[in-house]
């Protein structure tokens, strides 16, 4: 072998052993791993950049399996394609309920008009509040309080949070889908969802 042979196949060796050191981190996190959060696991050997080409040459090695890796807002991490959906739910049927409608109304208000007071919910959705709705959120840590509303009382200002985007396997709010029905665009992300 020449020494560019040799040069060339350590060149190689070592792409692979990023990628695989790659997919083992992303494997054994139990959520989604950010960018930081990789850099910090290679002590900053490569910048964010370079990262981002080799998880992008990662994703491109999953092609054709029954996993994928997929960007959200909090990070990276790997999930069931959607095609493999149904033989995972008839395995494991005791899976998570699916949101309620209500709830899911709640939520979608949140999302597309953020941020919003409980009596703005109120209004847009033209029913009473559920308290268990927005506890749920909370709980979840699908939505948190940013502010109050310069009004009498002071309502606090709710809007939705980056594990919130991760629920839905989604980057950015824009990533939402367009406003027509907003409670059925919902019905459609959850049960695209994938469940942890």
């Amino acid at each position: 072998m020449t020494p560019n042979q040799n040069m060339l196949l350590s060149a190689e060796d070592n792409l692979h052993e990023v990628l695989m050191q790659l997919e083992a981190i992303i494997f054994a996190s139990d959520t989604a791993v950010s960018l930081a959060r990789l850099k910090e696991a290679f002590q900053d050997r490569y910048s964010k950049q370079e990262l981002r080409q080799y998880l992008q040459q990662l994703s491109m090695l999953m092609h054709g399996r029954s996993i994928e890796l997929v960007e959200t807002a909090q990070g990276y991490r790997f999930q069931v394609r959607a095609k493999y959906r149904n033989i995972i739910a008839q395995t494991w049927p005791e899976r998570p309920a699916r949101l309620s409608p209500s709830l899911l109304e709640t939520l979608a208000v949140i999302a597309y008009h953020q941020p919003v007071t409980r009596a703005d919910i109120e209004q847009i959705r033209g029913v009473t509040n559920n308290s268990q709705n927005l506890r749920t959120l909370f709980d979840w840590n699908w939505i948190k309080e940013s502010g109050f509303r310069e009004l009498p009382g002071r309502p606090a200002l709710l809007m939705t949070t980056p594990q919130f985007l991760n629920a839905f396997g989604l980057n950015s709010l824009g990533q939402l889908p367009p406003l027509q029905d907003a409670k059925e665009a919902f019905m459609a992300l959850d049960a695209n969802a994938p469940k942890s």
